[in-house]
């Protein structure tokens, strides 16, 4: 039986309930007392069927997470991830760092355990894309034709990676847990507990004819940017250049790491549109926290070339790279 969403979850605090001024006079606003929280209304339903909950006041992924939990009764952790506009696990629709004002947003719940066991990695890859919901919990993004992985029974898109050969990987970067089956020696057998998400026969509804939203910023060209470190912020839409831009750079990350991360992404794009030339970029890459990936020269000069690319507008649809890996 689907949890019924607290009402009192998501309802905006009334006039003056926020903080006392220090010379003590009348309370302010939580807009006044804390500018960096957007206060923005979206409504949630659970992707295996619920009712609708309104949700409002997170500013990063994990805040999310804990107003969805807070809305069901239930643990953050028990959230795999979330979809926009959407119940199907469709990774096409998959909540990453921006939100647009008017996206729907549904939550994948955990459920079945299951495990996988006498896995042989017969290939150096196994044909897995990894990401993580920014929460603690990586998951299974996308599934090689043909793969090693490909070729196993009970191994699904949206299954989150719980456990490699007895050891919990909860809690680790996508990264981390794709370095670690990367390391896993050719020919060497090994096992995985995975989770899959709850799923039941639930009927399409109509997303977005919920009304509710914030009337003060209605405009389906912002979005909601979720940041790791600081504060959400709206943005207009990001134009042409900047989505194809992203989606390419993600797409090398795919085929480099083996992992998919519309975050990084977009800090790799930001990096570079501040550079001028290859040694620059590579220079910022080196003097920020992308150096932690170790990103090879090679793979630098294959992100500059997707960078200068959409600079000069040399890259016009994404369609155009989507089979590349």
């Amino acid at each position: 039986m689907p949890k019924v969403p607290k009402k009192s979850s998501g309802k905006p605090e009334p006039a003056g309930s926020g903080q006392m001024n220090r010379d003590g006079g009348p309370p302010t606003s939580e807009a006044e007392t804390s500018s960096s929280r957007p206060k923005l209304v979206f409504h949630c339903q659970q992707a295996q069927g619920s009712p609708t909950g309104v949700i409002s006041g997170f500013t990063n992924v994990k805040e999310l997470y804990q107003k969805i939990a807070e809305c069901y009764d239930l643990k953050p952790s028990e959230i795999l991830f979330c979809t926009l506009n959407t119940h199907k696990i469709d990774m096409a629709h998959l909540l990453g760092g921006q939100l647009g004002l008017d996206d729907f947003i549904f939550a994948h719940i955990k459920g079945r355990p299951k495990e996988i066991v006498d896995l042989e990695k017969v290939e150096d890859a196994l044909g897995l894309t990894i990401t993580d919901n920014g929460a603690g919990l990586a998951f299974i993004k996308g599934i090689k034709e043909g793969s090693v992985i490909s070729k196993v029974s009970g191994i699904s898109v949206g299954d989150h990676i719980e456990k490699i050969n007895g050891k919990a990987v909860v809690g680790s970067r996508h990264y981390e847990v794709a370095k670690i089956l990367k390391e896993i020696p050719k020919g060497a057998q090994f096992s995985l507990r995975l989770v899959e998400p709850q799923k039941s026969g639930f009927n399409e509804i109509s997303a977005k004819g919920h009304g509710g939203r914030n009337s003060t910023i209605s405009s389906g060209t912002k979005t909601l940017r979720l940041r790791a470190k600081g504060p959400a912020t709206v943005d207009e839409m990001p134009d042409d250049v900047v989505t194809v831009a992203i989606v390419k750079i993600n797409s090398l990350l795919e085929g480099f790491l083996g992992i998919s991360d519309a975050e990084l992404a977009q800090s790799i794009w930001e990096t570079g549109t501040e550079a001028k030339n290859p040694s620059e970029f590579t220079s910022a890459l080196a003097n920020s926290d992308l150096q932690e990936f170790g990103f090879t020269e090679a793979f630098t000069f294959d992100l500059w070339g997707a960078i200068s690319d959409a600079k000069q507008g040399r890259l016009k649809n994404a369609k155009e790279f989507d089979e590349a890996f």
